[in-house]
């Protein structure tokens, strides 16, 4: 009977519509599943394996940014919750930044009180690490929109040539770029020289490879430049790609050189909306990323994340030149955001490890940037099943631990998240909120705009307390 040509034709239909569910390349097929919306980030990932070499791009870059606001009203209990609690009183973070010192964070708040006392082209840098929630520009993206505000806008910052994986996404930027990237990552498949530009990322083209940048064309952000700076590496056999600003030739760079070294392309064009386009036009071209700025008084912050990372992955890039890559945009600030991933290894990677790793990546900033302030953003809390039970993920408390340990150690300020979002057992309330999502892990649009709303509220805090005649000004 199950030999039929009846139940073989069946069992043939049956094993095609499983192939349709399944397979990612058949989705727009699907008869039974949507295909998933697009969410404050993607999953956690698992760490890569060791492999050297370079992975193609089959996909075009299609980055419009985000939109106005990307948060809507919450129904259900987080808006019983939130009843009778004024505006002002919804977003005060509930634990203030862990500085012992009281001096961690002077750079950035000298920075912005130059910023605030309108210097000329006085401009608070921040270049914000982390994982996937800074991948697709969810709590920097909302961090940026909050200091722009209050300090005027300055540039969007750097942003990667293309997108290195389906989550890539800023806010406040629109961007395009074609299939044929290929790319190295910090996570995998590695570059065997360890330069992957401030991003993480090393892209190399041949020619007729193209990446676009440009300002934001709707909402209150990212709607001017005044300086595009490309970042690049020059090396022997190098190849060439050119430049257009608006549509008009703005030259070719020729990327042949005695030896490999980053190198930097500034184009500067009046303050206002345009469009940078790069083509690859001989050889092979190596690129890391452009940022988008203007001359200030104002703040730019750049989103740096690297999907499925932990914070010493970082020190694959090459010491020299990764030192060199943060000197070259000079930051005021140094933002640490990672933990996600590293509670996925829990304790198989030893607290003693993480301690000595995170370290290791935290004091080479230091010694890049001496004068720079630093800041630890700590993990948030992370849940998962447990037969009939939703329970906190037992390394959690050592991790954050740790994270608060390494921040003091180095001199860093450090903001508890886990303390903040409510300690053990607050992931599921925060999912039954609508402030994280189902997997127990990521905050949501409005959970990701909440913590940005509580960094800024704690850096306004300290803010204010350096510089006392700031204290009227309205963070």
């Amino acid at each position: 009977m199950l030999l039929s040509r009846p139940a073989a034709a069946l069992g043939t239909l049956l094993a095609l519509a499983l192939a349709v569910e399944l397979l990612p390349g058949l989705a727009r097929f699907r008869l039974f599943r949507a295909r998933p919306a697009v969410t404050a980030a993607a999953p956690a990932e698992a760490a890569p394996t060791a492999s050297i070499g370079a992975a193609t791009l089959v996909a075009e870059t299609h980055d419009r940014g985000a939109p106005a606001s990307t948060v809507t009203h919450v129904r259900g209990p987080i808006a019983t919750v939130d009843d009778g609690v004024p505006e002002s009183g919804k977003n005060a973070p509930p634990v203030a930044l862990d500085d012992p010192s009281g001096h961690a964070l002077d750079a950035l708040y000298a920075k912005l009180a130059a910023v605030d006392a309108k210097q000329p082209a006085a401009v608070a840098r921040i270049a914000h690490f982390g994982d996937s929630i800074i991948v697709s520009d969810f709590v920097s993206g909302e961090l940026r929109r909050e200091l722009q505000r209050r300090f005027g806008d300055a540039g969007h910052g750097f942003v990667l040539i293309a997108n290195a994986w389906p989550s890539y996404l800023h806010w406040d930027v629109e961007r395009y770029a074609t299939a044929g990237w290929q790319v190295s990552r910090i996570v995998g498949p590695y570059a065997e020289d360890g330069f992957y530009g401030l991003g993480g990322v090393s892209f190399r083209a041949d020619k007729n490879v193209l990446a676009r940048f440009g300002t934001a064309t709707n909402g209150d952000f990212g709607r001017k430049v005044s300086r595009f700076v490309i970042d690049y590496a020059e090396a022997p056999h190098g190849g060439s790609f050119a430049l257009r600003v608006d549509g008009k030739d703005a030259g070719v760079v020729d990327t042949n050189g005695p030896e490999l070294r980053a190198r930097y392309r500034e184009l500067h064009v009046p303050d206002g909306p345009h469009t940078l386009e790069l083509t690859t036009v001989s050889g092979s071209s190596r690129l890391f990323g452009v940022v988008l700025e203007r001359d200030g008084p104002g703040v730019v912050l750049d989103a740096l994340g690297v999907q499925g990372a932990r914070i010493r992955f970082l020190d694959k890039e090459d010491d020299a030149h990764w030192a060199e890559q943060l000197r070259s945009r000079a930051p005021d600030l140094l933002v640490y955001q990672f933990g996600a991933n590293e509670s996925i290894d829990g304790f198989l990677y030893s607290m003693t490890d993480f301690h000595r790793t995170m370290r290791d990546v935290v004091m080479q900033g230091k010694a890049a940037l001496p004068s720079s302030s630093c800041l630890v953003i700590g993990a948030m809390d992370r849940a998962a099943k447990q037969g009939d039970e939703i329970v906190s993920v037992r390394v959690i408390p050592s991790l954050v631990a740790e994270q608060r340990a390494v921040a003091l150690e180095c001199g860093c300020a450090y903001f508890d998240t886990y303390r903040a979002m409510g300690g053990k057992g607050s992931m599921p309330i925060w999912v039954k909120r609508g402030l994280a999502q189902a997997d127990l892990t990521h905050p949501s649009g409005a959970g990701a705009e909440r913590l940005a709303h509580w960094i800024y509220g704690a850096l306004m805090h300290g803010y204010q307390a350096f510089r006392p005649s700031a204290s009227g000004a309205a963070p």
